[in-house]
C-alpha cells in the first residue's frame, strides 16, 4: 500500500471513507496509527469491490461482503487479520447510516472469523507478593520501583497510563489516580492501602533523588529525571520477577491481568472491573472469568479425589 492508501481506489469509494475516518479522529480520539490501519484496510476492501465493478459503497450488499472475507480467507491472511478487517468495514457501515448515506448496514449478515482467545497468564496471589516485596527499600531507587509495582497492581493501569501518572492526577488522601487510556479516554482509577503507602513513602525519601532541572511533574523519573519509559519498567519487573524466583514468562500486562483476576476472583462485580479497566467493551472483561474457569477446573484436576484417578 502507498502511503496514502485511498490514492490508488476510484473517488467514488474515498469520501464516505474519509469521513469516517475523521469521525474517528475527532469523536472517538483515535491515535493516528490506528486511523492509518483502519484507512488501509478500508482501501484494500473498496479495492476488491471496485475489481468486482460494484460503483460506490451504496451499490455494496451482503453477498460482495461475503466474498471480500472469502478472499481474504484464501489469500490465508490470519483469522486475527481476517476479522480485524471486517470489523474496520462494519464501523464503516455503520457510520454511512448514521450519516444517512445508506439506509441499512451491507454487513450486518457477515460472520466473522472464529477466534481462539488465548488466556492472559496471571501471576497467583503468592507470587505476586514475592513481586511486590522484591525492591529493596532502603534505596532511592528500591522506593521508586516498590511503589510502580504496588500502583500498577492496585490500580490495574496499561503501563503506558502507568508512565503518564502526573503529580497533579494523584490523590493518595482519597485514594485515586486520574489517567488518560486508549482513545485519549479519562478515568478514575483506585489506589489501595499498599500502594497509597509505596507511594508516600517514594515522594517523601525517592522521587527528589532523581529530579533534574527540567524535571515535569511526572510522578515516576528515570536516572536522567525524565518520565520513566514502557521499556525500562518491563526491564525492572522482569529483574525483580527473577530476584523473587518467579519463572512464569514475563509478559506485558502481567501485573493488570493479575488486578482483574484477583478482584473476580474476590468476588468483584465484571462491569466493575470493566470500569477500573477502562474497557469500552464488556466481551473484552470477560476473558477473566475464563482465567478463572481455566484456575478452578486445574484446581479440581489436582486435588479432587475422583480427578486422580
Amino acid at each position: 500500500m502507498p502511503k496514502d492508501p485511498l490514492a490508488t481506489i476510484p473517488e467514488a469509494f474515498v469520501e464516505p471513507v474519509e469521513s469516517f475516518l475523521a469521525w474517528l479522529e475527532l469523536e472517538r480520539g483515535l491515535s493516528r496509527h490506528t486511523i492509518d490501519a483502519y484507512a488501509r484496510d478500508l482501501a484494500q476492501c473498496a479495492d476488491y469491490l471496485h475489481q468486482k465493478e460494484f460503483t460506490d459503497w451504496n451499490a455494496v450488499d451482503e453477498t460482495a461482503v461475503s466474498g471480500w472475507t472469502a478472499s481474504l480467507s484464501e489469500a490465508q491472511y490470519a483469522r486475527s487479520s481476517q476479522a480485524r478487517k471486517l470489523s474496520a468495514v462494519r464501523m464503516l457501515a455503520r457510520h454511512l447510516v448514521r450519516e444517512g448515506i445508506r439506509p441499512d448496514d451491507f454487513t450486518e449478515l457477515a460472520s466473522a472469523p472464529k477466534l481462539s482467545r488465548k488466556l492472559p497468564e496471571v501471576l497467583t496471589r503468592q507470587e505476586l507478593e514475592l513481586l511486590l516485596e522484591a525492591p529493596a527499600t532502603n534505596t532511592q531507587h528500591g522506593l521508586r520501583d516498590r511503589a510502580i509495582l504496588e500502583l500498577f497492581y492496585s490500580s490495574g493501569l496499561r503501563v503506558s497510563e502507568l508512565c503518564g501518572v502526573l503529580l497533579q492526577s494523584i490523590n493518595l488522601d482519597d485514594g485515586y489516580v486520574r489517567v488518560f487510556g486508549k482513545g485519549a479516554k479519562e478515568r478514575i482509577a483506585p489506589i489501595g492501602s499498599a500502594a497509597i503507602t509505596a507511594v508516600r513513602n517514594y515522594l517523601a525519601g525517592g522521587r527528589s533523588h532523581f529530579v533534574k532541572p527540567k524535571t515535569g511533574s511526572e510522578l515516576f523519573l528515570s536516572q536522567q529525571g525524565r518520565a520513566i519509559s514502557r521499556k525500562m519498567i518491563w526491564v525492572l519487573i522482569k529483574q525483580y520477577a527473577a530476584k523473587a524466583g518467579i519463572e512464569k514468562p514475563i509478559k506485558p500486562h502481567l501485573l493488570r491481568h493479575s488486578f482483574a483476576t484477583h478482584l473476580l476472583e474476590g468476588g468483584a462485580d465484571l462491569r466493575a472491573i470493566q470500569e477500573m479497566l477502562g474497557h469500552s467493551d464488556i466481551s473484552t472483561t470477560q476473558i477473566y472469568t475464563a482465567v478463572q474457569s481455566a484456575r478452578l477446573a486445574d484446581e479440581h484436576a489436582l486435588y479432587h479425589p475422583r480427578s486422580k484417578q
